[in-house]
């Protein structure tokens, strides 16, 4: 039973060690703490010491982010005390703070204090929001003015339903795209919603102008699936593109318009065609003989559920790639000065013929491109009697 007795008084003496450790340990304290500051101002900070160290004032020192300050900014206030003054502050070099310490004779920090030197947040601007096949809804906005504040900003998107709904934040911030944020759920169609952002520092905030929208105006859907790329039979110049509908977007009730784009193998300049319409499939045409093309398509949701909006458009597809025929008068080539100048009038005779047929095929309009598929058909069988000829009539000559 003694010995039980003993171990109380022990065990409550470890226990309250570490709180009389560090009620000891408070040596030293800096005034004021952890400022928050303008660009521009100065301050005056002081370090006062216990005496029980047994320190004068002067002979302590002050640094910032490890830098020793110069002697002359300090001032000695008391046998305990000794003041530094900063003047015209620069922005913080980190947005934690910059680091003022006071150290002893020896270097060791007594106590130190974190500057916040930056500017109140502005305006934040250009919020917008999307919504990916009406599930969910994603918002982007920018930070005004120069958009650099030097101190920890924080951005909180806020909404709710325009007449009754309560005010709720939006909690998924990216961490990849700065100033973004996404609702995941429980959202509501056919009801405006308010959306808006709040910027807060410690020198300030400010808040974005509301934006009202609804959801199903600011739809945009997955790309278009299954985009196959593909050879029209024996045409050197045209390119086949098929796709399919996003399948988030199937059931809805919807006018979908697509945009098809398309590069050379070699280049990055897109050539974009606008007038593909509602339709699942499309022609390129004027495209050169044996080149690699890379198509790639996306889907605007215009109209659903009725929404007069212009709709927004996805991202694009994966590119696909395909190639188109190798010319057979790139191939063969010609030996003969008079079939060649032969070919040059026929190609100039008809160049307006073929001018006009390739700006009506231009596009997705099926009577237009069968009467330009057997236009081209003809060209090149016709192209291929000539060479015929030509070949026999040298052959006769030779023998």
């Amino acid at each position: 039973m003694k010995a039980v007795a003993l171990k109380v008084p022990l065990l409550f003496l470890v226990l309250m060690a570490p709180s009389a450790l560090a009620s000891s340990t408070q040596v030293a304290n800096i005034y004021p703490q952890d400022p928050a500051l303008p660009i521009g101002a100065s301050l005056t900070a002081t370090c006062s010491v216990s005496p029980d160290l047994g320190l004068h004032a002067s002979k302590l020192f002050w640094t910032l982010n490890g830098r020793r300050l110069p002697s002359s900014s300090y001032s000695v206030l008391s046998p305990t005390a000794v003041s530094v003054t900063l003047a015209r502050l620069p922005a913080s070099h980190q947005r934690s703070g910059d680091n003022l310490v006071c150290h002893n004779p020896a270097g060791h920090v007594l106590a130190g204090s974190c500057l916040y030197v930056g500017m109140a947040p502005e305006r934040p601007v250009n919020l917008t929001c999307w919504s990916r096949n009406t599930k969910d809804l994603t918002c982007r906005w920018a930070p005004g003015g120069q958009g650099e504040t030097f101190i920890r900003t924080k951005y909180t998107l806020k909404y709710k339903l325009r007449w009754y709904g309560r005010e709720r934040e939006c909690e998924d911030y990216s961490l990849v795209q700065p100033y973004t944020c996404y609702i995941p759920r429980d959202l509501a169609l056919f009801t405006p919603y308010e959306i808006w952002v709040e910027a807060t520092n410690q020198l300030g905030s400010s808040t974005s102008d509301v934006i009202t929208l609804d959801i199903l105006d600011v739809v945009t859907t997955d790309p278009p699936s299954g985009v196959s790329v593909g050879r029209v039979g024996d045409l050197e110049d045209q390119l086949s593109v098929r796709w399919e509908t996003p399948p988030a977007l199937k059931d809805f009730l919807f006018q979908a318009k697509y945009q098809i784009r398309y590069r050379l193998e070699d280049s990055q300049d897109w050539k974009v065609m606008d007038d593909v319409g509602n339709q699942t499939s499309c022609r390129l045409a004027g495209l050169r003989p044996g080149t690699v093309y890379f198509v790639q398509v996306r889907c605007n949701p215009v109209g659903i559920y009725g929404s007069r909006k212009p709709g927004i458009w996805s991202e694009w597809s994966h590119p696909t790639a395909a190639s188109t025929p190798l010319s057979e008068r790139v191939m063969s080539g010609s030996c003969d000065s008079k079939s060649g100048d032969s070919n040059s009038t026929l190609r100039r005779e008809l160049k307006q013929f073929f001018g006009w047929v390739r700006k009506h095929a231009y596009g997705c309009s099926g009577m237009s491109i069968k009467l330009y598929d057997q236009w081209r058909v003809w060209m090149q069988k016709s192209h291929k009697t000539r060479n015929q000829a030509s070949s026999c009539t040298r052959d006769m000559r030779r023998t």
